[in-house]
This record gives C-alpha cells, sequence and structure tokens, in this order.
C-alpha cells in the first residue's frame, strides 16, 4: 500500500510539474509574441518607420515629372495620375465640413483613433454576427492611402494595426489642418481618380474652390463606397447617398435645418465629359523615357514613389522636331495621292557628348506604340554616302580627288548591277567633292569599289551603326538597313572631330525626397576619325548644304556652320535628311511604314530637308562659333580650281582653298584646262573674277552653280 501511494505521488508531482513547464512555455510564447508584435509595430512591420521629416514632406503622387535638360522645365509625366495636389485653403470650409461629418466627425477631438467610434463599431459588429461597421478615423485613412498603401490585404488586423501605428506618426508629425490637407488629396474618389480637385474636375467640371454646398455633399459621399455611389453609373443611388450627407451636415451644425429641403432638391447635374490631366505635349520622347525608367525600377518600392527623371531633353527642340514631323508629313501627304498615312521619324544628337535633344517617332502619337526614332530599319539610301568618302578620307583620298561619273556596271555572279545617277545626269570626270554635292550614284560606287567595301562597312560600324551592313556592291547606296537613331549617331564623328559617342536619354533618376535612384554620367569619347579625315569630310558635307543637294536649307534661311547629307531610296520610298552643325546632329526620315512609292519626283532634298530647316530655326538656339570647325594640326592648304582638282592657275575663273593631308592626293600639277585663249569665254560666263582665292563662298554664289547644275 505505501508502495502505490508514493508511486501515485511522483506521478501526480510529475503531472504537476508537466503542467507548469507547460504554462511557462505558453507565456514565454505569449511574451516573446507580444514582444515581436511591438517591435513589429515599433518599427512599422520591420520596414522602418517614415521619420518626421519624411511625412512632412510627403506630397502625393501626381504620376512623376520628367524634366529637360536643364531640370527647370517639366515636359510630362512618368505616369497620367487622375490627381491633382491643392492646399487646403482651396477647399472650401462647407465642403470641409460635409467631409468631417460624414467621415470623422470628432476628428478634431481625436489624436488619431477615435475610442467611441471603435467601441460603437465592435458592438455593432458583435451584435451582426460580421464586420457591419468600421472605425477608421480621416487620419487612418490617410495613413492607409500613404505610407501604408498596398502593404498589406484590406481590412486584415495587420493593415488595421499598421494604420494605428502610422496614425500616431502621422498626429505626432502634423497639425490636424495638415492631416486634413493630405486627405484631400490622397483620398480616392472613383472612376480612377484620386483628391477632390481631381474629383470635382471630373463629376462637374470646375476647381473646388468653385464647388457649391451639393455638389461638396456629393463629394463627401464617395469615400464610403466610390463604385457603389458614382452618379455616372447610379444616379439615384448616388443622390440618396448626398442627401445622406446633407442631413449629417444638419446633424453637426453645419447647415440650417431650415435649408435641407430645397438642398436636397436640387438635381445633380453631372459633367459631359471626364477630367483627365492635360499633357498636350506628350510625345515620343516622353514614351521612350518612360520605358528605360520601367526597365531601371523593375518595380518594387519604387514604383509607387514620385519620382522625378532629369532628361538630356531639350524642351524647345522637342517642340519644334514634333511639329516639323508632323507640317511636313503633311505636306508630304497631300502630293501623294494615297490614303496610307505618311510617317516619319526624328533624332537630334548633341555630337559632343552624346545626349538626345530631341526625339519623334511618328507623325500621331500614342502611348506604347512603335518609335520609328528608335526600332524602324530602313534603308538610308544617299544618306549613307559620307561613310563611303570617310572611308576614301581615311585610305590617302582627298575631297580634290578625281572620279568618273559616267555609266557604270558592276558584276555580281552571274548578274550585272547597273546604278544609275538621278535623273540619269553625269558629269564625266569630276573632283570626289563635286560627286557628294551631286550624289552622283555612278561615281560613288566608283569610289566604294577602288576603297572596299569592308573598310566601308567598318568605317560606318565605328562611327556607330550597330545594323548589319551587306557585304554587297549597292551598300555603297544606302542598301543596308538602319534605324533612324543609330544613322544620325554615327553622323557624330564628323561634326566633333572624328569620335564616336554613346546615345544619352536620362540623366538620372530621382525619388520625392532627392535620393538618388540611377544615375548615368557621359561615358568617354571614343576616336574612330583622324580629325583631318572629319574635317575633310565635313567641308564636302557642307558644300552638299551650300551648292547641292541640300541647297533648301540655304533656301529656308538657314545660317551658319552646317553639313548635311540627303538621301533618296530607289523608287522613291525612303527620303532623308540628316545634317548637322557643331552642337547638334539631327536626321528626319519620312516614309510609308509598308515601303511604297511616296511620289515621282520623291527626293530628301525636297522633302525631309525642308522639315531639317524648320526643326533648327523654330528649335535651336545653340550656335557656334566660325571657327567650331578650323582645320586642324597637320594638314596643308592649296588653292585649287574645284571643278577639276588640280592647282588653280592665273586664268581658272574659281579657286578654292582645300586642305589635305600630307602626303596624300595632294596636287602638284596646275590646271590644264583653263588658259589664255580661252579667257573670253571665261570672261563672258565668269564676270568679275577678281580676288576669287581670298572670298570663296562669297563671290562665287551664282557661278558655282552654272558648273555643278544644281
Amino acid at each position: 500500500m505505501w508502495m502505490i501511494k508514493s508511486r501515485a505521488a511522483a506521478i501526480f508531482q510529475a503531472m504537476r510539474t508537466r503542467r507548469r513547464g507547460i504554462l511557462h512555455g505558453l507565456l514565454a510564447i505569449s511574451i516573446l509574441a507580444i514582444g515581436v508584435t511591438d517591435v513589429w509595430l515599433a518599427t512599422c512591420g520591420f520596414d522602418g518607420c517614415p521619420t518626421p521629416r519624411e511625412i512632412q514632406q510627403f506630397k502625393p503622387d501626381e504620376g512623376g515629372k520628367i524634366m529637360d535638360r536643364t531640370g527647370r522645365i517639366m515636359m510630362g509625366r512618368l505616369e497620367t495620375v487622375r490627381r491633382q495636389n491643392v492646399p487646403l485653403e482651396s477647399v472650401p470650409v462647407f465642403v470641409r465640413q460635409a467631409f468631417i461629418a460624414t467621415e470623422d466627425r470628432r476628428f478634431y477631438k481625436h489624436n488619431g483613433l477615435d475610442w467611441r467610434a471603435f467601441f460603437r463599431a465592435v458592438a455593432a459588429n458583435v451584435r451582426a454576427g460580421e464586420t457591419r461597421q468600421g472605425f477608421s478615423t480621416i487620419t487612418m485613412q490617410v495613413a492607409r492611402n500613404t505610407f501604408a498603401v498596398r502593404k498589406y490585404r484590406s481590412r486584415s488586423m495587420r493593415q488595421k494595426l499598421m494604420e494605428l501605428r502610422l496614425s500616431r506618426l502621422l498626429e505626432r508629425s502634423l497639425t490636424k489642418n495638415e492631416i486634413l490637407e493630405l486627405y484631400f488629396n490622397v483620398i480616392y474618389m472613383g472612376n480612377g481618380v484620386y483628391g477632390i480637385e481631381a474629383a470635382s474636375r471630373d463629376l462637374f467640371g470646375r476647381s473646388a474652390n468653385k464647388l457649391t454646398l451639393t455638389q461638396g455633399a456629393m463629394l463627401a459621399a464617395l469615400p464610403k463606397g466610390p463604385s457603389a455611389y458614382t452618379p455616372r453609373r447610379h444616379p439615384q443611388r448616388a443622390l440618396a447617398r448626398r442627401n445622406l450627407v446633407l442631413g449629417l451636415m444638419v446633424d453637426e451644425g453645419y447647415v440650417s435645418k431650415d435649408r435641407l429641403a430645397a438642398l436636397k432638391a436640387e438635381r445633380l447635374r453631372i459633367a459631359r465629359d471626364e477630367w483627365r490631366p492635360p499633357n498636350e505635349n506628350d510625345s515620343y520622347a516622353l514614351d521612350a523615357v518612360r520605358a528605360l525608367v520601367d526597365s531601371v525600377i523593375k518595380g518594387g518600392a519604387s514604383d509607387i514613389v514620385d519620382l522625378t527623371v532629369y532628361t538630356t531633353l531639350d524642351h524647345r527642340a522637342q517642340l519644334a522636331a514634333d511639329r516639323a514631323l508632323k507640317r511636313r508629313a503633311a505636306a508630304i501627304q497631300s502630293e501623294t495621292g494615297r490614303r496610307t498615312l505618311v510617317q516619319g521619324a526624328m533624332v537630334a544628337v548633341d555630337p559632343r557628348d552624346g545626349d538626345i535633344r530631341a526625339l519623334s517617332g511618328g507623325r500621331n502619337f500614342e502611348r506604347g506604340t512603335f518609335n520609328r526614332a528608335l526600332a524602324a530599319h530602313r534603308q538610308p539610301g544617299s544618306a549613307f554616302k559620307p561613310f563611303v568618302y570617310a572611308a576614301a578620307m581615311a585610305a590617302g583620298y582627298s575631297p580634290a580627288s578625281e572620279v568618273d561619273d559616267d555609266p557604270v556596271d558592276v558584276i555580281q555572279g552571274r548578274q550585272v548591277w547597273s546604278p544609275a545617277n538621278y535623273n540619269d545626269e553625269y558629269s564625266g570626270r569630276i573632283t570626289f567633292r563635286r560627286a557628294l554635292i551631286r550624289s552622283a550614284n555612278a561615281a560613288t560606287v566608283r569610289v566604294s569599289q577602288a576603297v572596299g567595301l569592308p573598310r566601308i562597312a567598318d568605317q560606318a560600324h565605328r562611327n556607330g551603326i550597330v545594323s548589319e551592313i551587306p557585304n554587297v556592291p549597292a551598300m555603297a547606296l544606302g542598301a543596308g538597313d538602319v534605324t533612324p537613331l543609330e544613322l544620325v549617331n554615327a553622323y557624330s564623328p564628323f561634326a566633333n572631330g572624328g569620335y564616336r559617342v554613346r546615345p544619352r536619354l536620362v540623366k538620372r533618376i530621382e525619388t520625392a525626397d532627392g535620393t538618388v535612384l540611377w544615375t548615368r554620367e557621359i561615358e568617354p569619347k571614343v576616336q574612330v576619325m583622324d580629325p583631318r579625315d572629319a574635317y575633310q569630310l565635313t567641308s564636302m558635307l557642307q558644300s552638299v548644304v551650300n551648292h547641292g543637294t541640300g541647297r533648301a536649307l540655304r533656301d529656308y534661311g538657314v545660317k551658319g556652320l552646317v553639313a548635311g547629307k540627303t538621301g533618296t531610296t530607289n523608287s522613291g520610298t525612303d527620303v532623308w535628311f540628316v545634317g548637322y552643325t557643331p552642337t547638334v546632329v539631327a536626321g528626319f526620315w519620312f516614309g510609308f511604314d509598308t515601303p511604297a512609292q511616296i511620289s515621282g519626283d520623291a527626293s530628301g532634298g525636297r522633302l525631309a530637308a525642308p522639315a531639317w530647316a524648320e526643326f533648327y530655326l523654330q528649335g535651336w538656339r545653340e550656335t557656334a562659333d566660325a571657327s567650331a570647325w578650323a582645320a586642324p594640326p597637320g594638314m596643308v592648304a592649296h588653292v585649287i580650281d574645284p571643278q577639276t582638282g588640280y592647282l588653280a592657275g592665273d586664268w581658272c575663273p574659281i579657286r578654292q582653298r582645300e586642305y589635305f593631308k600630307p602626303g596624300t592626293s595632294e596636287p602638284h600639277v596646275e590646271c590644264p584646262e583653263h588658259g589664255p585663249d580661252m579667257w573670253e569665254e571665261q570672261q563672258a560666263e565668269w564676270p568679275d573674277q577678281r580676288d576669287w582665292g581670298n572670298d570663296f563662298g562669297k563671290k562665287i554664289g551664282k557661278a558655282i552653280g552654272k558648273i555643278f547644275k544644281f
């Protein structure tokens, strides 16, 4: 018996010890859970709570800002957010009262949590056996729509606890009126609209400061159920809810009871058109910025921050580019006789650093549509010829070198390719400069055969062409497809003395508080051409503008240092003009998305060059000193006859100073084609020939035109 009692006592003691251990364990777990919860709340979900400074500086997102190159002009928004922030002073007092009476009548009396409303909601929900009533205050709604937005599932316990914690922080960091101002700017009002100002414009077509009492009551009716009470879809339900708000305003003493019947009788008049933030200057350029930002941010916390993007775009140049492209495309459309829309693309790059100053990807902009400036691959036609002559300069030729401009046949296996000049006009023996001025196909093909196609392709790639260049003779005339951006950028070494630059569209991305999320510095330039070759090529392309196929620029009033080249593809399906100064390289393309003839006499000089002139005259203000394109060191000058490329003699009708690299195609023979026996004929054709060599550009005007026939 004694042994049985002893065993029972031992078992009982063990059970007591075990129960005590379980209780201690549960107590420890409870303490730990309380501690973790406390830490979770104290750190706002372990993410860190906003500081008082962050709370005070918070501004509701209006879609981010896209700034121009100066950082002072906002060109557009990253996203279309239907919100417009306003100060509390812009909200009439009776509108504030309508919201307070409806959403939080003790707003000015509690410290973020209204305990009366809390216990009232608990009692109502217990009686109903389900959640029927909430207790969110205005401060809690601000917390939900600012720092706690999208953190946890709506109406979950974690969301409510987070709102309570943030509400306390808001109440400590802001005044009641500052909280109310935030509320009026962050609250969701339905139909994709945020804030009272946007809702007022959307529903009533007027600013919040011009609302009537009944209109204010209608807006105050929306936060409870923006979709359920929207007057556009549910007018009767919305009217009943508005009248309920008016009754609450009477209960709170904001409106006289005598006025209630008349106010309820007022009709609900809603604006016909929905409101959207004005963005009339939205463009393909801004769409390209958005795409870049999306690729950089890649979602996460930063996607809900009001970002500021600092771009390289020039505001004035961008407006001028879009305008010039639309106007010129419309003008071309009028002569096509086709219903298919003529499209266009334009890019402008600073050759000094690669910064993109303007970009237009089409005639009519819609977000997310095909950006031709970046992605359209089209044949450049004669706009590719500068790379042929650049390779020739690198191979030891000069602008004064001569080539036959006569019909040419090129054997390709069993095929014979016979490229023809425009209008089948040929000039016989001409200099490289004249060949480029006239955009002579036959002469250029002969130059390409002499230089070698691989060397030309290599030169184009080193300059910046990234697309594949076909190794066929027609490559010399622009048979390979390129995008407008790469073609324009590949002209930069011509303008800057031989350096390839990398295009840059965005400089940096910042959050609302100035934190830099991403930045891209200007990359070092890479030398891809001898500066002397770049100078000679630019000199030749200046002649194209002054006396050749690009003469339209001068006719439209473009002055100063300008060089460029036209481009026209077979059958006139694509027309180009790429022109540049020491401060900008810009190119325009026009054509149909599905290649087709524009017109029987389509040419880059007639159709595309005028767009370049309009852009430059209306949108570009950075001029360069006349010495910007001075001959670089290591060159020698000779006065030549530009007709023949020989040293100018006493009897040559025109004289031109030409620069050469020492030992490469320098002329050593005096011009044999002009002498005293031709004097009378020359005098008749070239009156007043005094001092041509000293002032070539100004004195040969009309005479040079007769020689080159343009």
